[in-house]
Formats: C-alpha cells, structure tokens, sequence
C-alpha cells in the first residue's frame, strides 16, 4: 500500500490536492502527518522528501513528490481515471491545472488556507479580483464544453478538480462573492465525501499556525533545505 506524506488539514492546500484525489477515486493508502512550523518539522520532511516539501507520495521503491506529479503517478500505476477520457478535455483539463499550480497568487497570498476560521466580506484588491474572476471563467469554459455528465468541470471528478478545491476552500472561508455557475460548482467540491472527511480531521487537529499573515509558499513549502 503507498504512503503519503502530508501537512496539517486545516492548512495544507497542497496535501489537499493528490489525498482528495485518492481518497475519490477509492485508491487505499497510508498516511503520515507531519505538522507544520514545529522546531523537528524539516528533519521530518526531509526523510521522506528529496525537495523538503510535501506532499510525497510513497509506493515501495518509488518517491513521488509534487502534487500534479503524484496524480499522473496515481493514473499510470493505479489505472485510475485521474484525467477525462476525451482527448479535448484532457488537454484543458492538465492546461488549467497546471495554471492553478503556478497561478493564481493574489488569491493564495491575501487568502491563505485555513479551513477553521471564517473571515467576513471585505474588499481584498484587485490581483484577488482578477483571480476571482479568472476562476469563474475556468468554471464556465470547462462546465459549457465538457461538463454535461456531472457537476464537476468535465463532468465527474478528476485531477482538475483536486487541484482547484483547496482555492474552492478559500472563496467560501473568505465570503466572497460568486455568480451562480461559479457557486454550483463550489458546492459539488463541498459536499464531496472526501472533502467532508478532510475537513473534519482538519478541525479536530490541535496544532495551530498563524496563516492570517503568511503566504501559501512560506506556509507549504516549510523550510525548504538549504
């Protein structure tokens, strides 16, 4: 059975990713956690992790790290269903979860996960905005072309969707404001089982990180080795 290595639920957009993506696809594994921002958190990291960072996923002999890295892992030793079977929707699919992966920041530094508070409607600036908006516009695209089979981007869940839910988490835990397609989509991440089980551990953990302050990359990527 492989491992995987994660940080704290309640913060730890990236674990979210590749362990809301197996628990989904009904894909069994182990799990080590390994809370952040203690004084022994990077010499932890480090022995399962060549980049220092979490999440990695551990299959025997192989070492995964990365998030979209572990989920094409998942799909070629697991024969999951982690991309959509149409060629067009694939493409689209890892196009705009690979703009998640390295976009978006105006959101995740002014609103980083945290998914034990609740924060009240405020302006949050323009790079959050056009964030917002940018989202929206994932959402129809994916929803108007290939989404008629369910209610997640292309229909039923895949990769695309794990990869978006941790900034689906911070729309709704920051109250900001959502055209009804946009708000659809947010509440079939919601009431995923998977999500549910994540965020109840999540709100039964002890430890605690002032992430009001930080931003996702100093949250996520610990101390990274130097």
């Amino acid at each position: 059975m492989p491992t995987l290595v994660i940080a704290n639920k309640c913060y730890s957009s990236w674990s979210m990713r590749p362990w809301l993506l197996m628990k989904q696809l009904g894909i069994a594994f182990d799990e080590i956690t390994i809370p952040l921002d203690l004084p022994d958190t990077k010499v932890k990291v480090l022995k399962h992790s060549p980049a220092g960072k979490v999440p990695v996923l551990i299959d025997g002999d192989v070492t995964v790290w990365e998030s979209i890295a572990i989920m094409e892992y998942v799909g070629e030793a697991y024969g999951a269903p982690v991309w959509p079977e149409d060629r067009r929707a694939r493409a689209m699919a890892r196009s705009i979860a690979a703009e998640m992966h390295a976009g978006f920041t105006g959101l995740r530094s002014a609103c980083p996960m945290n998914l034990g508070k609740r924060y009240a409607q405020k302006d949050r600036g323009e790079a959050v905005a056009r964030d917002v908006a940018r989202f929206s516009e994932v959402v129809r695209q994916a929803r108007e072309r290939f989404g008629a089979g369910g209610p997640f981007l292309f229909g039923t869940f895949s990769a695309t969707d794990a990869m978006y839910a941790p900034l689906v988490t911070r729309l709704e835990t920051y109250s900001i404001a959502l055209d009804a397609t946009t708000r659809a989509y947010m509440d079939a991440i919601l009431s995923l089982p998977a999500f549910q089980e994540w965020r109840s551990a999540a709100l039964k953990e002890e430890w605690i990180v002032d992430a009001d302050e930080v931003d996702e990359d100093a949250i996520e990527n610990y101390r990274k080795a130097a």
